[in-house]
């Protein structure tokens, strides 16, 4: 299983005028080492919670469609448990497209009424509609393809104040760190990653 980005944002939670003026900058010399501190600060805050922040699109490429035992969620109905997708990056905002190949390798696209999405316990499933399956494949590394979109929202101010923060306190960190030597390379964000806490999505 693979999941990737399939799209960037145009936008990130955080301007550059917000990290200047947090990092009390008054001037532009540091505009482009700024912007990519951003970038670098948000993208880790996506890995430490597992979702995306601003709308992006994704794609999850699976071997094939769940069978038993692919996904155990003690409380979902024993269908739905032995067939459910889960989306990763979440909010899931929507499913564009579900592409597999059937078992003579002829690539195929799933009809939006034959899979459903849900919500459960802040995971985002993908299951066939009305207590339906799933179709048979190819047996491939690559055999079923889902494009989706995952985020909060399209704008900066769709994500939580308290990520906000944490990215702005990250580039404050980054910036005032930049010139540490590569045999200290990481620098901890210990001291404020309890404002994630509350948005990340547990396995």
């Amino acid at each position: 299983m693979t999941v990737t980005r399939i799209a960037q944002s145009a936008i990130e939670p955080v301007t550059l005028q917000e990290a200047k003026l947090h990092l009390r900058v008054d001037h532009d010399a540091d505009d482009l080492l700024i912007a990519g501190l951003i970038s670098a600060a948000r993208t880790d805050c996506e890995n430490k919670l597992q979702r995306t922040l601003i709308t992006t699109g994704w794609r999850l490429m699976l071997p094939g469609f769940p069978c038993l035992d692919y996904q155990r969620l003690c409380d979902l109905e024993p269908t739905l448990l032995a067939q459910a997708i889960r989306l990763r990056m979440g909010d899931v905002q929507s499913v564009s497209s579900v592409i597999y190949l059937d078992p003579d390798g002829v690539q195929r696209t799933l009809s939006p009424t034959a899979y459903e999405l849900q919500s459960w316990a802040g995971q985002w499933l993908l299951a066939p509609a009305h207590g339906g399956s799933w179709p048979a494949t190819q047996s491939s590394l690559q055999s079923v393809t889902v494009n989706y979109v995952a985020g909060f929202g399209a704008t900066k101010d769709s994500v939580p104040a308290p990520l906000r923060s944490w990215i702005l306190l990250a580039v404050g960190d980054l910036y005032s760190q930049r010139l540490r030597s590569g045999d200290k390379p990481a620098v901890p964000h210990q001291f404020v990653d309890g404002l994630l806490d509350a948005y990340k999505v547990w396995s």
